[in-house]
């Protein structure tokens, strides 16, 4: 019998909000962070552009606050933003001490940058790799921290729940022991246990066919919380980047919102601006207004990506602003300070997740999640740039702090009651090959019917496919042992599923979510869309 390893904490994912939380957690007890690839594999690492927070004193906490409500397209939790945004500082001057380095304009003050939606200049930002260099501050903080335990290579496969130790269908007083964790070179799943278990897995943007999201971004946490029950809001909301380089044929890599905050300009092919047309905040409206005009130019056209214009910009000040961009384009012999550059929308980030109050508690006891796997209120129907970093640092450090003063509600994990694996009667992936094609299949299907402009008809089309994939791997899932390809299918099915089942509920158009049967927004629909898994898991959508 495989023992049950414990923890005080089992932290699962190991970007920003996983590592800051780790740092702190470490203080107070012993952590386990399990990460399925290496640890500097996440989003957090691809994030160009910067953490947005209140810095220079022509800014304000409430101009940030309202900056962000309107974003979000009226479905902000006004009291999170309000949090996020008077707490910020205080965790950037945090992230500070620990070492990660910000640009400085000047011998003394940091350099703020401006993007969409923002009225005010207060991106921090480390030239144009910011999310590279917070995680490498974080990772060695962690790296040289006793009580922390970091299992790269292995990856979670379902949460540990009463569902488990008591084979209870339904309860509604859920406690979360842990999860069931695969050794990726092995193959061998091992129960973790723990008294607190932080969910941070990242995103789900994997779900389309064009994303800016590093191959691990599969849902994994949105999925495992769905099936323990976990209550889930929001995920009709999946923001588009409006600028993904446009690169067929090879790896593409996004072109930072921090160009247009700098001057770049979005052309069409023939060379027309057309952004002032659409808003008159042109290229720095909201992502949504943004990329929802370049999928409109593209398709009155027929063009297959539009051009971003820097080049009446200084070439210097340009190579030493953005120089990773700039040496990604030059390798596909785009020179962005000479000529403009082509650039499409590509799946970004999962506004919704699993619903969690202030300090970061799900609705099961002992499961805490943070960043894009959770939905605190912050973001509504439509992320402000650069929030998503600040976001996450902020309600690590409030779940931290309630864990730490709220020791009564710790769970106790029985041990002798969580079953190990059971794998017999398994075999190994013999129709992998078939089963395999699913994952293109959900990336084509999502992308052709649940992308920037929906409908009713396409919704519902993929919809009817989703279910049968669902099944299919369901099946497979439960007769052939797991590796961390078939857990990743799964995963990407159950948040297919839950994406278009939270579009088909919502009957309007906000933020994100643009649907030609309902164009207009409506006061009726002013609320989340929350899905909570019952005893059938994949259920009929309206």
């Amino acid at each position: 019998m495989t023992p049950v390893k414990h923890s005080d904490f089992l932290v699962i994912g190991s970007g920003i909000a996983g590592l800051s939380f780790a740092l702190k957690a470490a203080e107070i007890g012993s952590v386990t962070i399990v990460t399925k690839k290496e640890h500097k594999e996440s989003n957090t690492n691809y994030a160009q552009g910067g953490i947005a927070a209140v810095w220079d004193s022509t800014d304000s906490y409430e101009q940030h606050v309202q900056d962000t409500l309107t974003a979000g397209a009226g479905l902000c939790d006004e009291e999170a933003v309000r949090t996020m945004v008077k707490e910020g500082p205080d965790r950037v001057r945090e992230l500070i001490d620990w070492g990660v380095r910000f640009s400085k304009d000047g011998a003394n003050d940091y350099a703020l940058s401006r993007e969409g939606g923002h009225s005010q200049s207060r991106i921090l930002y480390y030239k144009d790799i910011t999310g590279w260099e917070i995680e490498r501050a974080l990772v060695e903080a962690t790296q040289n921290h006793p009580n922390i335990t970091l299992l790269e290579n292995h990856m979670a496969v379902d949460l540990i729940t009463e569902h488990h130790t008591r084979h209870i269908a339904d309860v509604d007083d859920l406690h979360c022991f842990g999860a069931y964790v695969l050794k990726i070179s092995t193959g061998e799943v091992i129960p973790y246990g723990a008294s607190n278990t932080m969910l941070c897995s990242g995103g789900a943007a994997r779900a389309y066919l064009h994303s800016t999201n590093p191959d691990i971004a599969t849902g994994d946490g949105i999925a495992m919380g769905y099936r323990a029950g976990a209550i889930l809001a929001n995920l009709e909301f999946v923001q588009f980047h409006p600028t993904l380089f446009y690169n067929p044929g090879n790896s593409s890599f996004l072109i930072s919102e921090a160009v247009r905050g700098y001057g770049g300009k979005l052309l069409t092919g023939s060379g027309d601006r057309f952004m002032p047309k659409y808003d008159e905040r042109a290229e720095l409206a909201p992502r949504d207004i943004v990329a929802r005009a370049i999928d409109t130019e593209m398709k009155k056209s027929g063009d297959s990506y539009v051009l971003l214009d820097i080049t009446h910009k200084d070439a210097e000040d340009l190579k030493s602003r953005f120089p990773n961009i700039y040496q990604h384009c030059l390798e596909y012999k785009y020179d962005l300070t000479k000529e403009p550059i082509p650039v499409v929308p590509a799946a970004h980030y999962v506004c919704g997740g699993i619903d969690v109050d202030l300090n970061a508690r799900t609705n099961i006891n002992g499961l805490y999640t943070i960043g894009e796997v959770a939905c605190t209120g912050v973001h509504g129907a439509n992320r402000l740039a650069s929030n998503s970093l600040l976001e996450a640092v902020v309600f690590s450090d409030r779940a931290i702090r309630w864990i730490a003063s709220n020791r009564d509600e710790w769970v106790t994990v029985p041990r002798g009651d969580i079953p190990e694996w059971d794998d017999r009667g398994t075999k190994n992936a013999e129709e992998w090959v078939l089963i395999s094609h699913d994952r293109q299949e959900l990336q084509e299907l999502m992308w052709d019917y649940v992308g920037i402009i929906r409908s009713n008809v396409r919704l519902k089309r993929a919809f009817r496919r989703v279910l049968v994939i669902n099944e299919e791997v369901e099946d497979f899932y439960r007769r052939t042992k797991v590796t961390s390809e078939l857990l990743e299918l799964r995963n990407l099915a159950a948040v297919s599923y839950l994406m278009i089942r939270s579009a088909l509920e919502r009957e309007e158009s906000r933020g994100l979510h643009y649907t030609t049967d309902y164009p207009e927004t409506k006061e009726a629909e002013k609320h989340d869309t929350v899905i909570q898994r019952h005893a059938r898991p994949w259920q009929t959508a309206k």
